[in-house]
């Protein structure tokens, strides 16, 4: 074999090495990119969980407290927002998220308010049906608070791996773009202040 043929197997063994090195990395991205949309849907689906559980919840306390609208429809009008607020799994940018967290911190909020109205009502607090439905919100918030951690989880992973050299460059050229998180809710690094 000549000179210029081994260069020649050199050269060509260089650039399969590298098309198969991008490619690599390329399907790894993929696939980071895609366990970000898939535990995003699991988020939003324990959201939807939620919001599901609402019109029962409200129900339920409006046979006891009929004459509390203003919060019932505090409540509603939360919820519906909450309903209309979605994110594009492929476009998780920090605006989209907060955004979406901003409905869910409205319907949080509504929801506490509820839940001081049903301290008014002991018999409320006794019926069956009302706990059994506020047993069912706090399992739902504690898996939201899982998917959340979860979320966050595969994003810090994906982003990571996206700004890491030299994987950097492949995600650069296609075009793969940092996943924004979920941020904590004004005035959540104050304690709450208990009196007794």
């Amino acid at each position: 074999m000549t000179k210029k043929t081994i260069t020649l197997i050199a050269i060509i063994g260089i650039v399969v090495i590298g098309i198969f090195w991008t490619v690599g990395k390329y399907n790894t991205l993929v696939n980071n990119d895609e366990s970000c949309s898939q535990q995003w849907s699991k988020v939003e689906s324990q959201y939807q969980r939620r919001t599901d559980l609402i019109p029962n919840l409200v129900n339920t306390v409006k046979g006891y407290a009929a004459h509390e609208k203003e919060t019932f429809t505090q409540v509603i009008a939360a919820r519906n927002q909450a309903t209309q607020a979605k994110v594009d799994p492929n476009k998780l940018d920090q605006k989209s998220i907060q955004n979406f967290q901003k409905s869910q911190d409205n319907l949080s909020s509504a929801i506490s308010k509820l839940m001081v109205v049903v301290e008014r009502y002991p018999e409320l607090k006794a019926n069956q049906n009302f706990l059994e439905l506020q047993s069912q919100l706090e399992g739902t918030e504690n898996r939201i608070a899982v998917e959340r951690q979860r979320f966050a989880d595969i994003v810090k992973s994906y982003n990571t791996s996206i700004r890491r050299f030299p994987t950097n460059m492949i995600a650069t050229m296609f075009s793969f773009e940092k996943k924004a998180y979920f941020e904590a809710q004004k005035g959540a690094e104050n304690a709450p202040k208990v009196e007794f």
